[in-house]
């Protein structure tokens, strides 16, 4: 079962989600975060909660605000915030029962789940889908020109599925204080880390060093032919299953006796 959720950020503006809901008892929650500038509806997002609600998971995925239904005005985005949205959400499952919690993020939001499961002791797993490890050049997805119009003038347009948006150097300033590196070699819970071997956007090689930074931690799911969003033919019910499965996997085996 589907239905819409809302909950507030902490600085009051409403996030909106789609919560899934198992048939039995849940036997815990996991919350999914999307990529830079989408929405909670994006494919891979949808078929992994509704996977996981089959196998016996309440899963959350929403938007972060300025993104989808979400309030919140986009040009005020940061990692920071976004960490603390995803906290929210974290708290909205643990007021609906959960005990055991874990985090799912899809391109930028495997960055913040990364960094969110660092924030809370009560995580107890994660799964980063197409993330990227080096985030040293924050400005990679600018051209020379709009690198330019951002250092002289603070801040930068783009164009991105179709809208036209607006970062201010805050967004890069505050994305730089973070290490992910350092967040994963630190990394105390599980990590399934799933990856297109065909990915566009963000190399199938970011997988392979998370692996390497943390190989005790981490384990890799490479798809075939995947590219970033996981659209080609069976891809997304693949690594919708594979998901699923390893999550159940993880609560069975942290479960008391």
């Amino acid at each position: 079962m589907e239905q819409q959720v809302h909950f507030q950020n902490h600085v009051g503006e409403m996030l909106t989600g789609t919560l899934h809901q198992p048939e039995q008892a849940p036997v815990g929650a996991v919350v999914a975060g999307h990529c830079f500038t989408c929405s909670r509806h994006t494919g891979i997002l949808r078929h992994v909660c509704k996977d996981l609600s089959s196998v016996g998971f309440m899963a959350l995925r929403f938007d972060f605000s300025g993104n989808g239904q979400s309030q919140g005005i986009f040009e005020e985005t940061t990692w920071s915030k976004q960490i603390l949205e995803m906290e929210a959400a974290v708290a909205l499952m643990k007021r609906k029962g959960a005990k055991w919690i874990g985090l799912i993020g899809h391109s930028l939001g495997a960055a913040i789940a990364l960094l969110t499961a660092k924030q809370i002791d009560s995580i107890s797993a994660i799964c980063r889908i197409a993330g990227r490890l080096n985030n040293s050049n924050n400005r990679h997805f600018l051209t020379l020109e709009q690198t330019r119009t951002l250092t002289q003038t603070g801040q930068v347009e783009f164009v991105s599925r179709g809208r036209t948006l607006t970062l201010p150097m805050d967004y890069f300033e505050d994305l730089a204080r973070y290490d992910l590196k350092e967040a994963i070699r630190s990394l105390a819970v599980p990590s399934l880390v799933v990856h297109g071997d065909q990915d566009e956007i963000i190399p199938v090689s970011e997988a392979h060093l998370t692996k390497s930074i943390n190989p005790d931690k981490v384990e890799l799911f490479i798809v075939p032919g995947g590219n970033h969003m996981l659209a080609g033919a069976g891809h997304s019910q693949q690594v919708g299953r594979t998901v699923a499965s390893w999550f159940r996997r993880q609560a069975d085996f942290s479960s008391p006796e």
